[in-house]
């Protein structure tokens, strides 16, 4: 058995209950400060505070320790833990360390050296980016993903999940009165992820007409496809806000996309084309849609980003743009 410790700490140009106030929302809705979407979004089974449990993506644990605008703390369920604490340094700055201690054993010690170390330093990282960020508007040093790190989060991105076509796609499932084949495929939607469905138009590679669009209560939904002698097909991109729970909070924490196909044949030739397409079809789709997804959140603003241009206009700040 092995024990692992690791620090990080960034000195932050801004009072220490400014970022304290920050702290406090970490795994809300509104979470300024986890570098979502890129990674997996921190989730509680409960407001924070002591006895939540959750974790973000494959890492489970616990809150343990909760000192509020201070200090918090989280326990492995192996053993080991990780805490993130403001610390004032004078009226004007603060010091941020998140410690890691962990024990390794079995395949830990083997996977912390050769993946997770690398994950997990740059996702602290980029929490500390996100801490500058959203209480100064600028980020002196940003974090840089190593190409080791872009190959793991490739690897590690969500993969569609197959549904039926949701009921709020009404223009895919009224599209024909008759239809020989259709599926779904679905990713959840993160905080920063483009909600304008026109966005997600380029998950199908190629010039498809846009065949009809719709605008629901939680989202809309634009219908593409074409039409021929031998088939007809639509594809539907729906994207969902989650509806508010009676908390407050939001079911899901951000929404989801899925990308629905509805085919028509025409002829027998049609039939006997999509009876070869229609086993690749569910991997193309799943390729298109999960690339799409990534692409996105690679390109979308940082929490720190969309906190600071939230922030900005109420406080009168003047936006400070990436050095």
């Amino acid at each position: 058995m092995r024990t692992v410790r690791d620090v990080h700490a960034r000195t932050v140009q801004a009072p220490a209950a400014t970022v304290g106030a920050l702290l406090d929302r970490l795994a809300g809705d509104d979470d300024p400060l986890f570098p979502v979407p890129v990674w997996p979004a921190m989730r509680f089974d409960r407001p924070l505070g002591v006895g939540a449990t959750g974790g973000h993506g494959f890492v489970r644990y616990r809150v343990t320790a909760y000192e509020p605008g201070r200090r918090l703390r989280f326990g492995f369920p192996g053993g080991g833990h990780h805490a993130i604490e403001v610390a004032p340094l004078d009226a004007g700055s603060c010091r941020v360390t998140h410690v890691l201690e962990h024990r390794l054993t079995g395949a830990r010690q083997a996977a912390w050296p050769l993946a997770v170390r690398w994950l997990h330093a740059t996702v602290v990282e980029e929490i500390l980016d996100n801490v500058e960020r959203a209480a100064t508007g600028t980020v002196r040093t940003p974090a840089r993903r190593s190409r080791w790190v872009r190959l793991l989060n490739r690897v590690l991105w969500d993969r569609p999940t197959a549904v039926a076509v949701p009921s709020g796609a009404r223009l895919a499932r009224t599209a024909f009165a008759r239809t020989d084949f259709q599926d779904a495929w679905q990713l959840p939607l993160p905080p920063g992820m483009p909600r304008d469905p026109d966005a997600w138009k380029g998950v199908l590679r190629g010039a498809f007409p846009e065949k009809g669009r719709a605008t629901t209560a939680d989202g809309g939904e634009i219908l593409l496809g074409q039409d021929a002698r031998h088939l007809d097909f639509r594809a539907s991109i729906l994207v969902e806000s989650p509806a508010a729970g009676p908390d407050g909070r939001t079911a899901g924490h951000g929404g989801r996309v899925t990308l629905s196909t509805v085919v028509r044949t025409r002829t027998t030739g049609g039939r006997l084309y999509f009876a070869a397409v229609r086993r690749v079809h569910p991997v193309l789709a799943r390729a298109m849609l999960r690339r799409t997804h990534r692409r996105l959140a690679l390109a979308a603003p940082s929490a720190g980003e969309r906190e600071w241009a939230a922030r900005a206009p109420r406080a009168g700040y003047r936006h400070r743009t990436r050095p």
